[in-house]
């Protein structure tokens, strides 16, 4: 018996879906919480209003809202999906993953799936799993969420962290290429896990589980050595644009769309910059989402076809810095 060679399958993105729920928390509402302004916050993120969960929304909620948008968009059942990742920092639970509890919420039978934790960078590094599944030649249809409630581990006397997070969720269906199509081209991705200490959540694993004393220190909360995380991500998010970007002989002048994560304005237009991208070219809606942590990216998406700034054809540039920390980059053409 000979087995035949497989053939080189590529993946793109065919469906784009979003949601956040409906509740602000405006700049000037943390004015009345803690010690800040709407000029203080603004000019330092380019935040201006957050949307957050009501009590009882978990982060499964958001992103079965999201997929729902998703799988109506592309006019297909949940029954198609044969893959679920949801990429979160904010699982509904430790166990079963999220992905369970969505598989189940959307009544995708037969599917299976899992959550990847990459912080900001968890929706790039779990759109690039997908991909895989895809381009293995295995599977033809793969959810990739990116959803968090970060309302829920942000500490609301901490200004430092509670001016820049919301909560929100964002979903793209992966499916193979047609033959005249080019979908995901190539990524960069990279850890450095010395900068844990700089952006975490002490609490509640295996290091420091849930006691009188964890939570009386504020444990279970998101800590942040903003300055850190800033000079961090400033340089990073460029280097790992520009080398996927030189690897496969673009510049940000080829770019018709640039969709980074959304963690401050001023690392965005940073990154532009040194890319050489004006700012007409760039994606950004932190003004009136905040940080969603894994779902920025695929918000900006939705942003941007929302406003009828990508279409198809276009080669689109993804970038992110997380906690971790990680980094990641994604070069692709747009092909919905």
């Amino acid at each position: 018996m000979t087995l035949k060679p497989r053939v080189q399958v590529r993946a793109k993105i065919s469906a784009v879906g979003a949601y956040v729920p409906p509740k602000l928390l405006t700049n000037a509402d943390l004015e009345k919480m803690v010690a800040t302004n709407d000029q203080w916050i603004t000019e330092r993120t380019g935040i201006r209003e957050r949307h957050l969960v009501e009590p009882g929304v978990a982060t499964s909620d958001l992103a079965v809202e999201a997929a729902r948008c998703c799988l109506a968009r592309r006019g297909i059942p949940a029954t198609d999906l044969e893959v679920i990742i949801v990429a979160t920092v904010t699982p509904d639970m430790l166990f079963p993953a999220t992905a369970c509890l969505v598989q189940d919420k959307l009544g995708a039978k037969g599917a299976w799936g899992f959550d990847l934790s990459a912080a900001c960078s968890g929706f790039p590094y779990a759109l690039q799993v997908g991909a895989k599944l895809i381009e293995s030649g295995v599977h033809k249809k793969v959810m990739v969420i990116g959803a968090d409630v970060m309302s829920s581990i942000i500490d609301y006397t901490d200004r430092s962290t509670c001016v820049i997070f919301g909560d929100g969720a964002g979903a793209v269906l992966l499916e193979p290429c047609a033959d005249d199509e080019v979908g995901l081209i190539d990524f960069f991705h990279e850890i450095d896990g010395s900068g844990a200490a700089s952006l975490n959540m002490p609490g509640g694993g295996s290091l420091h589980p849930a006691t009188q004393e964890t939570v009386a220190h504020k444990m279970h909360f998101v800590h942040q050595d903003g300055q850190a995380v800033y000079k961090f991500a400033v340089r990073k998010m460029a280097e790992a644009a520009e080398t996927v970007l030189t690897r496969n002989g673009v510049t940000g002048a080829d770019l018709g769309c640039f969709i980074p994560h959304q963690a401050n304005k001023r690392i965005i237009l940073s990154t532009a910059e040194r890319l050489g991208m004006p700012e007409s070219s760039v994606v950004i809606n932190i003004d009136r989402f905040g940080n969603t942590t894994a779902a920025t990216i695929p918000l900006a998406m939705n942003t941007a076809i929302g406003e009828g700034r990508i279409k198809k054809g276009d080669l689109v540039l993804l970038a992110s810095v997380g906690a971790g920390f990680t980094v990641g980059a994604t070069l692709l053409q747009w092909e919905i």
